[in-house]
Protein backbone atom coordinates (compact mmCIF):
# COMPACT_ATOMS: atom_id res chain seq x y z
CA UNK A 1 0.00 0.00 0.00
CA UNK A 2 1.23 3.46 -0.86
CA UNK A 3 1.28 6.13 1.85
CA UNK A 4 0.72 9.74 0.80
CA UNK A 5 0.99 12.55 3.31
CA UNK A 6 0.13 16.16 2.53
CA UNK A 7 1.32 19.17 4.52
CA UNK A 8 -0.96 22.15 4.04
CA UNK A 9 -2.15 25.34 5.71
CA UNK A 10 -5.68 24.53 4.53
CA UNK A 11 -6.23 20.79 5.09
CA UNK A 12 -10.01 21.10 4.74
CA UNK A 13 -9.53 21.69 1.02
CA UNK A 14 -8.71 17.99 0.60
CA UNK A 15 -11.80 16.59 2.33
CA UNK A 16 -14.07 16.48 -0.69
CA UNK A 17 -11.41 15.36 -3.15
CA UNK A 18 -10.03 12.55 -1.00
CA UNK A 19 -13.53 11.43 -0.02
CA UNK A 20 -14.96 10.88 -3.50
CA UNK A 21 -14.52 9.05 -6.78
CA UNK A 22 -11.34 7.09 -7.52
CA UNK A 23 -9.40 8.41 -4.52
CA UNK A 24 -12.12 7.22 -2.16
CA UNK A 25 -12.26 3.81 -3.83
CA UNK A 26 -8.49 3.49 -3.75
CA UNK A 27 -8.51 3.97 0.01
CA UNK A 28 -11.34 1.48 0.44
CA UNK A 29 -9.30 -1.06 -1.53
CA UNK A 30 -6.27 -0.40 0.70
CA UNK A 31 -4.25 0.66 -2.33
CA UNK A 32 -3.34 3.96 -0.72
CA UNK A 33 -3.48 5.74 2.62
CA UNK A 34 -4.05 9.49 2.35
CA UNK A 35 -3.31 11.81 5.26
CA UNK A 36 -3.33 15.61 5.53
CA UNK A 37 -1.62 17.58 8.29
CA UNK A 38 -1.95 21.27 9.11
CA UNK A 39 1.51 22.84 9.00
CA UNK A 40 0.45 25.14 11.85
CA UNK A 41 0.57 22.16 14.22
CA UNK A 42 4.35 22.43 13.96
CA UNK A 43 4.62 26.21 14.26
CA UNK A 44 6.35 26.00 17.65
CA UNK A 45 4.73 29.21 18.90
CA UNK A 46 1.47 30.06 20.67
CA UNK A 47 0.20 32.14 17.75
CA UNK A 48 0.67 29.28 15.27
CA UNK A 49 2.65 31.60 13.02
CA UNK A 50 4.31 29.79 10.12
CA UNK A 51 5.34 32.73 7.93
CA UNK A 52 7.37 35.91 8.24
CA UNK A 53 8.54 38.92 6.24
CA UNK A 54 11.28 38.27 3.68
CA UNK A 55 14.83 39.36 4.45
CA UNK A 56 15.82 42.21 2.19
CA UNK A 57 12.30 43.56 2.03
CA UNK A 58 9.57 43.04 -0.53
CA UNK A 59 5.89 42.28 -0.67
CA UNK A 60 4.24 39.19 0.76
CA UNK A 61 5.08 36.67 3.43
CA UNK A 62 7.44 33.69 3.27
CA UNK A 63 6.90 30.28 4.87
CA UNK A 64 9.41 29.73 7.67
CA UNK A 65 11.73 26.71 7.56
CA UNK A 66 11.16 25.49 11.15
CA UNK A 67 7.53 24.32 10.82
CA UNK A 68 8.10 22.54 7.53
CA UNK A 69 11.28 20.77 8.66
CA UNK A 70 9.66 19.75 11.95
CA UNK A 71 6.53 18.44 10.24
CA UNK A 72 8.42 16.44 7.63
CA UNK A 73 10.79 14.96 10.22
CA UNK A 74 7.87 13.94 12.43
CA UNK A 75 5.84 12.17 9.74
CA UNK A 76 8.79 10.55 7.95
CA UNK A 77 10.71 9.17 10.92
CA UNK A 78 12.11 5.78 9.95
CA UNK A 79 10.96 6.19 6.35
CA UNK A 80 12.63 7.29 3.13
CA UNK A 81 9.92 9.09 1.14
CA UNK A 82 9.97 11.27 -1.94
CA UNK A 83 9.29 14.77 -0.63
CA UNK A 84 7.55 16.84 -3.28
CA UNK A 85 7.37 20.61 -3.25
CA UNK A 86 4.48 22.00 -5.29
CA UNK A 87 6.04 25.03 -6.92
CA UNK A 88 5.57 27.01 -10.17
CA UNK A 89 9.35 26.89 -10.61
CA UNK A 90 9.40 23.09 -10.51
CA UNK A 91 9.59 20.39 -13.17
CA UNK A 92 6.46 20.37 -15.30
CA UNK A 93 4.29 17.42 -14.34
CA UNK A 94 3.79 14.74 -16.99
CA UNK A 95 2.29 11.27 -17.26
CA UNK A 96 5.82 9.89 -17.22
CA UNK A 97 6.41 11.57 -13.86
CA UNK A 98 3.13 10.14 -12.57
CA UNK A 99 4.23 6.66 -13.59
CA UNK A 100 7.58 7.20 -11.85
CA UNK A 101 5.96 8.35 -8.60
CA UNK A 102 3.46 5.46 -8.71
CA UNK A 103 6.39 3.10 -8.08
CA UNK A 104 7.11 4.67 -4.69
CA UNK A 105 5.83 3.53 -1.28
CA UNK A 106 5.94 6.90 0.50
CA UNK A 107 5.16 10.34 -0.89
CA UNK A 108 5.02 13.63 1.01
CA UNK A 109 3.56 16.75 -0.63
CA UNK A 110 4.43 20.22 0.64
CA UNK A 111 1.81 22.88 -0.16
CA UNK A 112 2.59 26.50 0.46
CA UNK A 113 0.76 29.80 0.31
CA UNK A 114 1.85 33.40 0.55
CA UNK A 115 4.88 34.63 -1.41
CA UNK A 116 6.82 31.39 -1.29
CA UNK A 117 9.11 29.18 0.77
CA UNK A 118 12.28 29.88 2.66
CA UNK A 119 14.94 28.70 0.19
CA UNK A 120 16.40 26.28 2.74
CA UNK A 121 13.26 24.16 2.41
CA UNK A 122 13.88 23.86 -1.31
CA UNK A 123 17.60 23.18 -0.98
CA UNK A 124 17.76 20.83 1.99
CA UNK A 125 14.38 19.15 2.47
CA UNK A 126 12.70 18.25 -0.81
CA UNK A 127 13.60 15.60 -3.38
CA UNK A 128 11.32 16.85 -6.16
CA UNK A 129 9.83 20.16 -7.23
CA UNK A 130 6.71 19.88 -9.40
CA UNK A 131 4.63 22.39 -11.32
CA UNK A 132 1.34 21.52 -13.05
CA UNK A 133 1.75 24.32 -15.58
CA UNK A 134 3.09 27.73 -16.39
CA UNK A 135 0.70 29.68 -14.21
CA UNK A 136 0.47 30.65 -10.55
CA UNK A 137 -2.18 29.42 -8.10
CA UNK A 138 -3.00 30.76 -4.65
CA UNK A 139 -1.31 27.77 -3.08
CA UNK A 140 0.00 24.29 -3.74
CA UNK A 141 -3.14 22.43 -2.69
CA UNK A 142 -4.86 22.23 -6.07
CA UNK A 143 -1.64 21.17 -7.73
CA UNK A 144 -1.08 18.46 -5.13
CA UNK A 145 -4.61 17.15 -5.65
CA UNK A 146 -3.96 16.92 -9.38
CA UNK A 147 -0.70 15.04 -8.98
CA UNK A 148 -2.09 12.68 -6.33
CA UNK A 149 -5.12 11.80 -8.46
CA UNK A 150 -2.88 11.13 -11.45
CA UNK A 151 -0.57 8.88 -9.41
CA UNK A 152 -3.16 6.94 -7.42
CA UNK A 153 -5.17 5.86 -10.46
CA UNK A 154 -2.04 4.04 -11.67
CA UNK A 155 -1.74 1.87 -8.55
CA UNK A 156 -2.56 -1.83 -8.97
CA UNK A 157 -6.22 -2.63 -8.41
CA UNK A 158 -7.44 0.96 -8.28
CA UNK A 159 -9.18 1.12 -11.65
CA UNK A 160 -11.86 -1.37 -12.62
CA UNK A 161 -9.77 -2.88 -15.39
CA UNK A 162 -6.09 -3.50 -14.78
CA UNK A 163 -5.03 -2.00 -18.12
CA UNK A 164 -7.65 0.73 -18.46
CA UNK A 165 -5.08 3.52 -17.98
CA UNK A 166 -2.64 2.23 -20.58
CA UNK A 167 -4.39 3.92 -23.52
CA UNK A 168 -4.94 7.21 -21.69
CA UNK A 169 -3.62 10.34 -23.33
CA UNK A 170 0.14 10.67 -22.73
CA UNK A 171 0.46 7.10 -21.39
CA UNK A 172 1.54 6.00 -24.86
CA UNK A 173 3.30 9.29 -25.54
CA UNK A 174 0.45 10.48 -27.78
CA UNK A 175 -3.05 11.83 -27.26
CA UNK A 176 -5.83 9.29 -26.89
CA UNK A 177 -8.21 8.35 -29.69
CA UNK A 178 -11.90 9.44 -29.59
CA UNK A 179 -14.49 7.39 -27.69
CA UNK A 180 -18.13 6.65 -28.50
CA UNK A 181 -20.97 4.81 -26.76
CA UNK A 182 -24.70 4.15 -27.28
CA UNK A 183 -26.77 5.26 -29.06
CA UNK A 184 -25.16 4.62 -32.44
CA UNK A 185 -26.92 7.71 -33.78
CA UNK A 186 -27.83 10.84 -31.80
CA UNK A 187 -29.47 13.87 -33.39
CA UNK A 188 -28.05 12.88 -36.74
CA UNK A 189 -24.55 12.39 -35.35
CA UNK A 190 -23.35 8.86 -36.05
CA UNK A 191 -20.70 6.65 -34.50
CA UNK A 192 -18.00 5.77 -37.07
CA UNK A 193 -18.96 2.62 -38.93
CA UNK A 194 -15.68 0.89 -38.15
CA UNK A 195 -16.50 0.84 -34.43
CA UNK A 196 -19.73 -1.03 -35.18
CA UNK A 197 -18.10 -3.51 -37.57
CA UNK A 198 -16.87 -6.02 -35.01
CA UNK A 199 -13.57 -6.18 -36.89
CA UNK A 200 -11.08 -5.73 -34.06
CA UNK A 201 -8.05 -5.39 -36.32
CA UNK A 202 -9.66 -2.51 -38.22
CA UNK A 203 -10.85 -0.94 -34.97
CA UNK A 204 -7.32 -0.97 -33.54
CA UNK A 205 -5.98 0.52 -36.78
CA UNK A 206 -8.64 3.26 -36.66
CA UNK A 207 -7.80 4.04 -33.03
CA UNK A 208 -4.08 4.18 -33.75
CA UNK A 209 -4.62 6.53 -36.68
CA UNK A 210 -7.04 8.74 -34.76
CA UNK A 211 -4.51 8.99 -31.94
CA UNK A 212 -1.88 10.18 -34.43
CA UNK A 213 -4.36 12.56 -36.05
CA UNK A 214 -5.46 14.10 -32.76
CA UNK A 215 -1.85 14.50 -31.64
CA UNK A 216 -0.95 16.09 -34.99
CA UNK A 217 -3.83 18.55 -34.73
CA UNK A 218 -3.57 19.44 -31.05
CA UNK A 219 -0.10 18.61 -29.71
CA UNK A 220 2.37 18.13 -32.59
CA UNK A 221 5.19 18.89 -30.14
CA UNK A 222 4.70 15.41 -28.67
CA UNK A 223 6.11 13.88 -31.85
CA UNK A 224 9.51 15.38 -31.02
CA UNK A 225 10.16 12.78 -28.30
CA UNK A 226 8.04 9.95 -29.66
CA UNK A 227 9.73 7.13 -31.66
CA UNK A 228 7.37 6.86 -34.64
CA UNK A 229 7.45 3.64 -36.63
CA UNK A 230 7.86 3.82 -40.40
CA UNK A 231 4.13 3.18 -40.78
CA UNK A 232 3.28 5.95 -38.34
CA UNK A 233 5.66 8.34 -40.09
CA UNK A 234 3.89 7.68 -43.39
CA UNK A 235 0.52 8.43 -41.83
CA UNK A 236 1.79 11.66 -40.24
CA UNK A 237 3.21 12.72 -43.61
CA UNK A 238 -0.19 12.04 -45.13
CA UNK A 239 -1.77 14.28 -42.50
CA UNK A 240 0.75 17.02 -43.26
CA UNK A 241 0.04 16.82 -46.97
CA UNK A 242 -3.70 16.89 -46.41
CA UNK A 243 -3.23 19.93 -44.19
CA UNK A 244 -1.29 21.71 -46.94
CA UNK A 245 -4.01 20.98 -49.51
CA UNK A 246 -6.82 22.16 -47.22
Amino acid sequence: MMNIHVLSLFPDMFTGVFGASILKKAQEKDAVKLEVTDIREYSGNKHNQVDDYPYGGGAGMVLKPEPMFSAVEAITEGKNPRIILMCPQGERFTQKKAEELAQEQELVFLCGHYEGYDERIRQHLVTDEISIGDFVLTGGELGAMTVIDSVVRLLPGVLGQADSHIQDSFSTGLLEHPHYTRPAEFRGMKVPDVLLSGNHAKIEQWRAEESLKRTFERRPDLFENYPLTDKQKMYVEKLKNNNKDA
